[in-house]
């Protein structure tokens, strides 16, 4: 099980927002690249990063960040948010960033999903952000549709091999991840589903473990210190 200590950037910043709500934010650091060295200084094998500018937005707003992090480290870096063209795929991965989250895109734009699996495959992964079940798009401000698990299946069959699964409602909010619906897209998918949202204590990333979760996004808990990474690391071994 991968653990991806998470980094989430707000004009320039790492910071964390609950629930989704750009009302409700707590600064970090000042330096998303020392926060960055700090997780895998402690033996992170992957980092998280979001621009939540750009997840708003609808187009990068923190490039000049993520890019710095990722040439920073010598470990891979997944980048999501405001990522809804062919050009900024290239563009991040151009940097040096090796795994690009299609959120929003993907439920509004399945062409372009078609077509950046088809020409980065492994370096595409699909972000499914539920609300109550439901896909939430626009940085959260929005609902569509789908059921997530259908919306699950559907990238699957255009070839999507990750999928971040997560539940809203839990995220930033210390509370312990959704088990009953992280379970039901783990049976559902044959993908590597990366949970995210609520992770609280060293508890919650043993359960995740024991329902076959393949990786966990952890946030909060590491910057409030409610989940230490090295013990984390030693668990998910």
């Amino acid at each position: 099980m991968i653990i991806y200590p998470a980094i989430d950037i707000k004009d320039g910043k790492c910071v964390r927002l609950s629930q989704g709500r750009f009302s409700d934010v707590t600064v970090y650091s000042d330096s998303p690249v020392e926060m960055a060295l700090k997780w895998e200084q402690l033996g992170a094998h992957y980092l998280h990063a979001i621009d939540l500018d750009g997840a708003r937005t609808g187009e990068p707003q923190n490039a000049e960040a993520i890019s710095e992090v990722a040439a920073s480290l010598g470990i891979p870096v997944q980048v999501g948010g405001g990522i809804r063209t062919i050009e900024t795929i290239e563009m991040l991965l151009s940097k040096g960033v090796q795994r690009v989250i299609l959120g929003t895109s993907a439920v509004k734009n399945p062409d372009l999903v078609k077509k950046a699996l088809k020409t980065f495959e492994n370096n595409i992964v699909i972000g499914i952000d539920a609300k109550d079940g439901m896909v939430a798009i626009e940085g959260w401000e929005q609902t569509s549709d789908f059921t997530a698990v259908d919306f699950a299946k559907r990238m699957q069959d255009l070839g999507a091999k990750t999928i971040i699964y997560t539940d809203i409602s839990r995220d930033g909010m210390l509370m312990g991840p959704n088990l009953k619906a992280m379970e039901e897209m783990v049976k559902s998918v044959n993908m590597e589903v990366i949970a995210s949202g609520g992770v609280g204590k060293l508890e919650d990333i043993k359960n995740l473990k024991e329902i076959g979760m393949p990786g966990v996004i952890v946030g909060k808990a590491l910057y409030t210190g409610d989940v230490d990474l090295k013990q984390a690391l030693e668990i998910a071994k």
